[in-house]
């Protein structure tokens, strides 16, 4: 007889190790994941100097002052001062209006004849502070220390006789469009001027792939604006290679009564050679209607003048 034999089951040594996953993908997913985190924090502690570099700003000219006329304002800081220029108007004969103008952040007020010479066609006297750590001014620049001094120096000058303190505009160009938005946060101007400004820094902080908290001055333009019943006045480059064209227009269906143009120019050329005489244009056609500026035109005045 056949003798049968039970069939052996495997044992676990006879059983071959499973082949491991390949986990390529988490570990691409866990380098990426610590790459951005330190980009974070690399931007976290660097955007004091993307926000302010004043080391990349002109040193000042030589004198104290714009002409003789110029006033020179100063407010003691921890550390030495802060200082403004205000330049009064040509006319005196009767109040006139008054623009405070804040610079972008690679300029100083030194660099502002144009926008004086401009504004004093119009009538103007002109109030131009110095940020911190810029130009004249010791300290260190920040949102809140901006705006308490652009506040300080407006209160020191509003009531002066020449000024007629119902007729009073904020402008500011790029950076200082968050230091203007920030002071009508504070003291309502007849009319506000954003020139090639962000909706907020928060906002640009996106344009860097980073989160909008990480922020130390958020200077929330749109906020403002979004609140402040005056006429406001938007301007932007269509090619702006530095804050996108899309924040101006962003600004524009915020503001409550906003008047807004465009001109074909980068960030750093705006509004361009080509756009200037457009750009004042604009800018009296905007202040008439806001009921800050009467008389001849500027234009007429130019005409005269030359």
């Amino acid at each position: 007889m056949d003798s049968h034999h039970p069939s052996q089951l495997p044992t676990d040594a006879d059983t071959p190790a499973p082949k491991p996953k390949r986990r390529w993908w988490l570990r691409i997913l866990i380098n990426l994941a610590v790459f951005y985190i330190l980009w974070c924090i690399a931007l976290y502690f660097y955007q004091d100097r993307l926000l302010f570099p004043a080391d990349l700003a002109p040193a000042p000219y030589a004198g104290e002052r714009y002409d003789t006329s110029t006033v020179v304002l100063k407010r003691p800081i921890a550390g030495g001062e802060v200082v403004a220029w205000y330049v009064p108007p040509l006319n005196r004969a009767r109040p006139a209006p008054l623009v405070v103008f804040f610079h972008g952040n690679a300029e100083i007020i030194d660099d502002q004849s144009r926008i004086i010479l401009g504004y004093q066609r119009m009538g103007f006297g002109v109030l131009l502070p110095e940020y911190r750590g810029y130009g004249r001014s010791d300290g260190s620049p920040g949102e809140a220390a901006l705006v308490d001094d652009a506040q300080f120096f407006f209160d020191e000058i509003v009531n002066r006789r020449e000024l007629d303190a119902g007729r009073i505009v904020f402008h500011g160009r790029s950076l200082g469009g968050g230091v203007a938005a920030g002071l009508a946060d504070r003291r309502r101007p007849s009319a506000l001027v954003l020139e090639s400004t962000f909706t907020s820094v928060s906002a640009m902080a996106r344009h860097y792939y980073a989160p909008a908290f990480i922020a130390k001055n958020p200077f929330r333009v749109d906020r403002v604006i979004a609140s402040l019943d005056v006429p406001v006045l938007i301007l932007h480059g269509t090619t702006d290679d530095i804050i996108p064209v899309a924040h101006g227009r962003k600004l524009r269906d915020l503001a409550l009564r906003g008047t807004y143009h465009e001109y074909d120019c980068r960030h750093n050329d705006f509004p361009g050679d080509a756009n200037e005489e457009a750009y004042w244009r604009d800018i009296e056609a905007f202040l008439r209607a806001a009921g800050v500026v009467s008389g001849p035109a500027a234009a007429q005045s130019r005409e005269a003048g030359s």
